[in-house]
């Protein structure tokens, strides 16, 4: 009861003081905050103070604050006015009306942010106006009386507006937000470590304090908002926090949105943290609860994914049949990502690679030559033939013809490799790359990229001589194959081998040879010839055209057959099925027109047969039945 007529007696005690007369004349700012002011007075303090606007809750304020905010209707008039005010001059003209606390100034300066940045002002006429400079020094002097959340924002519109971190008033303001950081809500810390991460990066020292203190306090995190935000602007900065983050984000995985979880993936993704139970987590119920997803996410979902080789059939499928229907409609840029993206993680899916087939042709036009390139790498990669191949790389063709010379010398390289292996590789283009001057360019250069250039020119000297017979030159020098052999070890690594496998087949080590580098490029897994009657021929006398230094002269005795063990393993096939990837398709196609016959070993036939003596069997049988083909044909 004594409290009620106390607050009673401040309200009568206020409107008094509003309602005295002034001698000076009033201007029409003052006439209007003066009205806005008795329009804010309730008639009587009934309302208890908790009945304020919710949103004030929401933003972080303190119990104290919107005590204080409810109990002081002056504050809330300055409040109207300045979300009223429409110019920077009406806001610092509050500050000759009536005198600002501190907290009041902090205001000010939060809204002239606000307004500078919506109307894209010139900050520095701010900067320099007395009146501006006021305020901060009345800020400065009763920096310890303002509000929290007000801090926090004051503290990022001095950042936004420009001002000298190395002044008296802005260090005063960073020091005494470090000294609240304990009294800071979580999402005041969140909000604050967002700003510093964009603003200063890592070397912010009040960033890392933030973060340490978020890092204590990650418990405390509820909304899924916060915990995204956290993971995208901020996981980057502290990998220990990320750690905690990713148990919270697998904690809410259920609450997430479509667009959440986008931004999670994405975040994991940029930062190369492939967090698989995280992921699945996501997926599943990503699968399980949202059977609408918009463009975007479907195009940030299988970029992440496939940046973090992260494989997830259900996931695939459901992308792949949703993007059908949009590719029509999406531009030339979604459409290379979508593609490349599938590519990388090798899902070949037929009606959508068939829809962006279609796009390139129905979109010639538009599209740019490194776009078309990027679709032609893909497609080669999964080894997929359009379903119109004539009409689609008779525009590839069309489209190419002109601009070679102007592509950069690896990107022209992976163009034509990638046509050899859909064998669509025309004379100018391997003129192109097999030229001189061109493989000159990267002969010295002992990097991995170079590397990996160079074995693709050597697969593409051996598309030409063994699959383009009308194909007169050039073609690489020995030296190049010779210095390829050199460099073999580091670009293609020998496959485990079936040498123990094979002994019995063989029975001689003379027999048969393994882990051989070709002339093509290509490495075979196991070599031997036979003869008529399916029995192993010693080798280091025969003639062998496909070694880079063959040691036998002798031709093949009639009716012997040179025979290729070519072991397939689980990354040389396509993601979910028994299809090879286009290199391998290429590969065994090479091989089998120098002259081999060819015996494919794939894993999952083999890894069945646990003892030496089943798998024995095996290559037996395997051989048997290619030859009997062979004879059949």
């Amino acid at each position: 009861m004594a409290a009620r007529l106390v607050r009673r007696c401040c309200w009568r005690h206020f409107g008094a003081f509003v309602s005295a007369p002034s001698a000076a004349p009033a201007s029409p700012l003052a006439s209007a905050a003066k009205t806005a002011i008795a329009r804010a007075l309730p008639p009587a303090p009934s309302a208890p103070f908790h009945a304020s606007s919710p949103s004030r809750w929401a933003d972080g304020f303190s119990v104290k604050e919107r005590v204080e905010d409810a109990r002081n209707p002056e504050h809330r008039v300055i409040s109207e006015l300045l979300e009223t005010a429409a110019s920077p001059q009406e806001l610092l003209q509050l500050n000759e009306l009536q005198s600002l606390n501190s907290n009041e100034a902090s205001l000010v300066i939060i809204q002239l942010s606000r307004l500078a940045a919506e109307k894209n002002l010139e900050t520095q006429s701010i900067l320099q106006d007395e009146r501006f400079q006021q305020l901060v020094v009345v800020t400065d002097s009763q920096i310890s009386q303002v509000w929290n959340n007000t801090l926090v924002n004051l503290l990022k519109s001095l950042y936004s507006l420009g001002m000298d971190s190395s002044g008296k008033e802005m260090q005063s303001v960073e020091h005494e937000v470090l000294w609240r950081l304990r009294r800071l809500s979580l999402r005041q810390l969140a909000s604050l470590a967002e700003f510093l991460a964009l603003k200063q990066g890592k070397d912010s020292k009040l960033l890392n304090e933030v973060i340490k203190k978020l890092e204590l306090r990650w418990t405390e995190l509820e909304g899924t908002k916060t915990v995204v935000i956290l993971m995208a602007k901020i996981g980057h900065v502290s990998p220990a926090l990320m750690d905690r983050l990713e148990d919270k984000a697998l904690e809410l995985a259920e609450q997430f949105n479509p667009d959440e979880i986008r931004k999670i993936t994405l975040a994991l993704a940029y930062q190369n943290r492939r967090s698989v139970p995280l992921l699945r987590a996501l997926s599943y119920h990503l699968i399980q609860k949202h059977s609408e997803l918009g463009l975007n996410v479907l195009m940030d979902l299988i970029f992440a994914y496939g940046k973090l080789n992260f494989h997830q059939p259900q996931v695939f499928q459901k992308i792949a049949t949703d993007l059908q229907p949009h590719v029509p409609t999406m531009t030339p840029l979604e459409v290379t990502r979508c593609i490349r993206s599938f590519a990388l993680l090798k899902w070949l899916n037929l009606p959508l690679f068939e829809a962006i087939a279609q796009y390139a042709l129905d979109n010639a036009k538009e599209l740019s030559v490194l776009h078309l390139c990027s679709i032609i790498l893909s497609f080669a990669r999964l080894n997929f033939q359009p379903s119109g191949s004539e009409d689609f790389f008779s525009m590839v063709h069309e489209k190419l013809q002109d601009h070679l010379d102007n592509l950069e010398p690896p990107v022209l390289t992976d163009l034509v490799w990638s046509l050899c292996v859909l064998q669509q590789a025309k004379a100018p283009y391997l003129q192109k790359v097999l030229a001189p001057h061109f493989h000159a360019r990267i002969r010295g250069d002992q990097s991995l990229k170079a590397q990996n250039s160079r074995l693709k020119l050597v697969h593409i000297n051996a598309a030409a001589r063994l699959e383009s017979p009308d194909y007169r030159g050039p073609f690489l020098p020995a030296e190049v194959l010779s210095a390829l052999d050199r460099a073999g070890e580091k670009v293609a690594p020998p496959r485990s081998g079936l040498k123990e496998m094979l002994a019995g087949v063989l029975g001689s080590t003379d027999n048969g040879r393994f882990d051989v580098p070709t002339v093509y490029g290509w490495r075979i897994d196991a070599e031997m010839v036979v003869n008529g009657e399916n029995k192993p021929l010693p080798l280091k006398a025969l003639a062998a055209p496909h070694l880079l230094r063959s040691e036998g002269t002798k031709p093949l005795p009639p009716g012997a057959r040179r025979v290729a063990f070519l072991k397939w393993d689980f990354p040389d096939f396509s993601n979910r099925s028994k299809e090879l990837l286009g290199r391998c398709v290429m590969a065994r196609r090479h091989v089998q027109a120098a002259g081999f016959l060819v015996v494919d070993v794939p894993y999952y036939e083999f890894q069945d047969l646990k003892s030496e003596r089943q798998r024995a069997a095996y290559l037996k049988d395997k051989l048997n039945k290619a030859v009997a083909k062979e004879m059949a044909n």
